[in-house]
């Protein structure tokens, strides 16, 4: 029977982030995740880095400092999938303000620290070519700085660097039972393709499913009456490109709500996000049509083409798991993380995790050690800031620099596929090109510049088992695929086992 200090039950970004930290402490520890890694929530988000300028008017100031603090620092640590986008917030007559807008602005600016990312600007949405997708009526804006991410190569990558420092991840396996012995646990995992079952002991579980946070505490843990999270569902649809320059929109609605519109893998804008409460199978969840209806009305209030539901080329919703704070709306649940540590004086620890933000997973795992320490005692110090994830290593950060590096050096490559593998997997892109003088030396293309190096790259490094793992969750390739590609992808990987 395997022993560890730590047990992480969920692979989604919390459960990454705080393996990998407290991987690089010095703890033994292993992640149990029943699916694959960022199968829910974790890949479902508007793909931001932000601070979360609307948290302003919800006075969630400590939130909004934290997640300004993290842009910079998580940029740093990982500049291949991670960088600045500036934001267009077009002034809309009878909504909020202008002096308004100014001012959560300036707080913007200058509440988080902010040293590499330009400050806001004034925008005559007339003149700017920012202006010319808008309606004419929109005149005045303001263009503000926060950054991009791929999301769920972010909870990967956390994934790579916990194994690599010792962390055993285990992906479809699901936490079938836990159990209090003394002062340990004793937990029975079960491979959900084969069924086979194991049993290891742990000093403490961390409650990291996200959604089905309740669901493991009353099935597996056995507390029927675990009503924690507040359900609320994301939806987000993509059409092709409606603008050709670089900068996203944030745009104002009727209700109080926003949507951004945002430049999405080079040929598509990506609209979103709606907010609703969600009763039922957080894996059931799907777009709505009344959501379809907000978003595309919402994006045409805007812009001087009408979206309709034809546009339409892909969507995606996921599930929040907010902490249920009693706020009346979905929209003004409070999107700060909160720890609950559960366990009587003599008795192994449960550590809850609710809600949080991807912008903050860093500082919500920093969090979390701290009472981690306080149970199974102190190892290491922290120290994931300044710390790069896998392929971050880019020499003074600067991606574009290396990708033409990559380029000068690989005449033979593809210069368009160069680029997208260093935005994908940064310096881990020489890992996939070792051996190859041309691109035909990479093998097989299964479409979209998808080759058999890449594929056994992933297989191998990143937990992969399926074509939908790549097209997906690793990358975002099956906007482009043909509808023959995921089963010659998948008879691949089988023939790799």
């Amino acid at each position: 029977m395997a022993n560890v200090d730590i047990l992480v039950i969920g692979g989604g970004i919390n459960g990454c982030g705080i393996a990998r930290d407290a991987a690089g402490r010095g703890y033994s520890v292993l992640l149990a995740e029943m699916k694959d890694l960022a199968s829910g929530t974790s890949s479902a988000s508007t793909k931001l880095i932000h601070g979360g300028l609307r948290y302003l008017e919800h006075y969630e100031f400590r939130l909004v400092r934290e997640a300004l603090t993290e842009r910079e620092v998580l940029w740093a640590m990982a500049p291949h999938i991670i960088w600045p986008l500036r934001f267009v917030l077009p002034h809309h007559a009878g909504l909020r303000p202008a002096w308004l807008l100014r001012l959560g602005l300036f707080l913007y600016d200058h509440l988080g620290g902010r040293r590499r990312l330009p400050a806001t600007r004034p925008l005559n949405l007339r003149t700017d070519a920012v202006g010319r997708p808008l309606k004419a009526g929109y005149g005045r804006g303001f263009e503000y700085s926060d950054c991009w991410v791929q999301d769920s190569r972010l909870v990967v990558l956390n994934a790579a660097d916990a194994a690599a420092r010792g962390a055993t991840i285990l992906t479809r396996t699901r936490v079938t039972s836990v159990a209090r012995a003394e002062d340990r646990w004793i937990v029975t995992l079960r491979d959900v393709e084969t069924g086979n079952e194991t049993t290891v002991t742990a000093g403490l579980l961390v409650n990291a499913a996200g959604p089905w946070i309740d669901e493991v505490l009353r099935s597996a843990a056995g507390m029927p009456e675990a009503r924690h999270v507040r359900l609320v569902q994301g939806s987000h649809i993509v059409i092709r490109k409606l603008y050709d320059h670089d900068r996203a929109y944030i745009f104002q609605n009727a209700d109080g709500r926003i949507i951004f519109a945002i430049p999405y893998e080079g040929d598509f804008t990506l609209i979103g996000t709606t907010d609703r409460d969600y009763s039922g199978d957080p894996a059931d969840v799907k777009i709505s049509a009344e959501e379809i209806s907000y978003l595309t009305a919402a994006a045409s209030e805007y812009f001087e083409k009408p979206i309709a539901e034809a546009d339409i080329v892909w969507t995606y919703s996921g599930i929040r798991p907010l902490y249920d704070d009693g706020a009346s709306k979905a929209q003004e649940a409070t999107r700060d993380y909160v720890l609950k540590l559960a366990g009587a004086e003599n008795e192994p620890k449960l550590l809850n995790v609710f809600g949080g933000k991807i912008t903050t997973y860093r500082r919500l795992a920093e969090s979390a050690l701290a009472l981690i320490e306080d149970v199974v005692g102190a190892r290491g110090a922290p120290w994931t800031k300044g710390a790069t994830l896998p392929g971050g290593n880019v020499p003074s950060g600067d991606i574009v620099a290396y990708q033409g590096h990559i380029v000068a050096n690989r005449p033979g490559i593809d210069p368009c596929l160069i680029e997208r593998l260093v935005h994908t997997y940064g310096t881990r892109t020489e890992e996939i090109l070792a051996g190859a003088a041309v691109t035909a030396d990479l093998g097989r293309d299964f479409g979209a510049g998808l080759t058999e190096a890449e594929v056994r790259y992933l297989v191998r490094h990143e937990w992969v088992r399926s074509a939908e793992d790549i097209l997906w969750r690793r990358t975002k390739l099956g906007l482009r695929m043909a509808e023959t590609a995921p089963a010659e992808i998948d008879a691949f990987i089988a023939n790799l086992h």
